[in-house]
């Protein structure tokens, strides 16, 4: 099968705008991530700054210790806030290239099909062994392509499930730790 050259260019021009799609959802992430980042250090100067307005007007060495550990909470809770931010903006962007992977990956699966159906059909007499053998390795590779998928999906949601299960305990231990030494 010739491919005309109408259709290189409709595939190249769909290459290109996936190319540029995926370019703008990387440049998305990178801006949130510099917004985030910018947030966050703006807050921590702004808090530091009220920190240290405290410690310069405390009177004595009690109310130093009970204005210190009143830090632990708040600051182990905006570094929990932090990385979940930080891991949904990775997880948003990956989830972006994921599906555009997965796009291109069934067209392209569409496309060889569709080749081998044509070459198939016009294959010599007596190769109908040979196309059969093609076609069941082509569909034994595609179980094998859609079974990665899906591994990594599974794989995906229990590094989030765990994510968010250590941001829990560690912010209630924060809490916990805390609240007992008041």
């Amino acid at each position: 099968m010739n491919l005309t050259p109408e259709q290189i260019l409709s595939a190249h021009k769909a290459n290109l705008e996936t190319l540029f799609g995926l370019t703008s959802k990387a440049f998305e992430g990178v801006e949130k991530l510099v917004e985030l980042n910018v947030t966050a250090s703006r807050a921590a100067l702004s808090e530091a700054a009220q920190h240290t307005q405290a410690v310069l007007s405390v009177k004595d060495a009690q109310e130093l210790l009970t204005l210190q550990a009143g830090l632990f909470q708040p600051l182990a809770e905006k570094t929990a806030s932090y990385s979940r931010h930080l891991y949904d903006i990775a997880s948003s962007t990956a989830t972006e290239f994921n599906k555009a992977l997965e796009s291109q990956s069934a067209e392209a699966r569409k496309n060889f099909n569709t080749l081998l159906e044509t070459s198939a059909k016009n294959a010599p007499a007596g190769s109908e062994s040979a196309v059969a053998l093609v076609k069941n390795a082509v569909s034994a590779a595609n179980s094998a392509f859609e079974s990665v998928q899906k591994a990594v999906k599974q794989a995906s949601d229990v590094a989030e499930a765990n994510f968010n299960a250590a941001t829990k305990t560690a912010t209630e231990a924060v809490k916990t730790a805390s609240g007992a030494k008041r």
